[in-house]
């Protein structure tokens, strides 16, 4: 099987080869590497990740910047096409400003950055990116951001819980999101943000792998679809 996937560039992200790494492990072929400034994905693209760090300095909002980076036009209408999008930490920001998720990420409740693993709750097992796990299972993954708290409006919470649409909780919440929120999909489904970083948890030297059922949960999707 073809597994033909790419890892998108800003300006300060720090953590695309980490996720370019996750990618060749699950599927056994290295994703391709997109610029920022591209106007164009490469064709016939299976999988689409941004990933953490702090584009374009994290200046203006996090992630408002990179949202309008030239490369996201041609991101959002792949999504929109159904084509599976992860961003994590960053990503996730960029997904927010750039429209493909509700809410917002906003400066942590505590005001200081948080650099921990905490523990989660697989909250949906039954998605493209989750089925790895067993639902309501504990994972432990790290974080690392200054602006993860998650907030919504009432409406969107509710919405984003009753269609199933919280991919993961957690159970240690240290930046203030609105109810434990981690992890959220779009309403089609091919489309999570989340502000841990799975990618960082794929090797034994990390410390723990419990990140690589995510990536293995994607590549096991196209295979099946």
């Amino acid at each position: 099987m073809s597994f033909r996937a790419a890892v998108i560039t800003f300006p300060g992200s720090n953590c695309d080869r980490d996720m370019a790494v996750a990618l060749e492990q699950a599927a056994g072929t290295a994703p391709m590497r997109v610029w920022h400034g591209d106007a164009d994905l490469p064709d016939r693209l299976d999988f689409i990740a941004l990933p953490g760090g702090f584009s374009y300095g994290d200046y203006l909002r996090s992630g408002a910047m990179a949202a309008n980076s030239p490369i996201m036009r041609a991101v959002v209408k792949a999504a929109e096409r159904g084509v599976p999008v992860l961003g994590v930490c960053n990503g996730f920001q960029v997904l927010t400003e750039s429209g493909l998720l509700p809410g917002a990420l906003m400066r942590n409740a505590r005001q200081t950055f948080v650099c921990r693993t905490v523990p989660l709750r697989v909250e949906n097992a039954a998605t493209r990116f989750t089925e790895g796990y067993e639902a309501d299972s504990e994972i432990h993954i790290p974080v690392a951001h200054h602006d993860g708290n998650y907030f919504a409006a009432d409406d969107v919470l509710d919405r984003l819980e009753g269609d199933g649409r919280v991919a993961f909780r957690y159970l240690d919440n240290r930046n203030g999101s609105q109810r434990d929120i981690a992890g959220i999909l779009n309403a089609a489904g091919n489309v999570l943000g989340m502000m841990p970083h799975p990618e960082r948890a794929v090797d034994p030297a990390h410390g723990g792998t419990d990140g690589k059922a995510l990536f293995a949960s994607a590549v096991k999707a196209l295979a099946s679809a």
